[in-house]
């Protein structure tokens, strides 16, 4: 729906005009609608009115997804800089605030939506991750903690895999707190299997 690209050390959100509908109301059925005897001239005046309201949606709608993709971009620039590591926590709410949108408008601008970046084809709920406390008092997204686990279980002996309860050790050593339950939730989530299934 949306292109992300970095110009010039900024990176910059463009609407795909290959999705954008080409739809404008054809002048010469206006024109025909301006000549029309009275009485058909207010079932037809009420129709190019439908017509005009219809293209002026569509184009609120672009803007709208446009808008709201530009402040994701720019709240989440450390992920297409670095990775899922540095996604941070963002919430509806924010992007709504600040753009003086209601939250659920914001919710339908990335329904189902999604960017071409550097990185791959990105949902735009993916931007969205919940906040989780580290231990020196600031957050973590559930986006950053998926992408640590991935990086341990990678990196791990395969003859000696790490258990849940280790991953939940060395999550706390990089100064995240997260249950264990939360960390077997976020392995199952990414299809990885349990320490049984991974040992060689």
């Amino acid at each position: 729906d949306v292109i992300v690209r970095k110009e010039k050390k900024r990176w910059v959100v463009s609407i795909n005009h290959a999705i954008y509908p080409r739809i404008r109301v054809n002048q010469q059925y206006a024109e025909y609608f301006r000549q029309a005897r009275d009485g058909e001239m207010a079932l037809l005046a009420q129709h190019l009115q439908e017509a005009r309201w219809l293209v002026r949606n569509l184009e609120q709608r672009f803007l709208t997804i446009q808008r709201v993709a530009e402040a994701v971009v720019a709240r989440q620039k450390n992920f297409f800089e670095y990775g899922d590591l540095a996604m941070r926590p963002l919430t509806l709410r924010e992007i709504a605030d600040e753009l003086g949108l209601h939250e659920s408008t914001v919710s339908r601008a990335t329904s189902h939506k999604y960017m071409a970046t550097p990185r791959g084809v990105v949902a735009f709920k993916r931007f969205f991750s919940r906040q989780l406390a580290t231990t020196s008092g600031g957050s973590c997204s559930a986006t950053a903690i998926r992408a640590l686990l991935r990086e341990f279980i990678a990196a791990e002996d395969r003859r000696n895999p790490l258990s849940d309860v280790q991953l939940t050790e060395l999550l706390a050593d990089r100064g995240v707190k997260v249950a264990r339950r939360t960390v077997t939730k976020y392995r199952r989530s990414m299809q990885l299997p349990a320490v049984d299934f991974r040992r060689a």
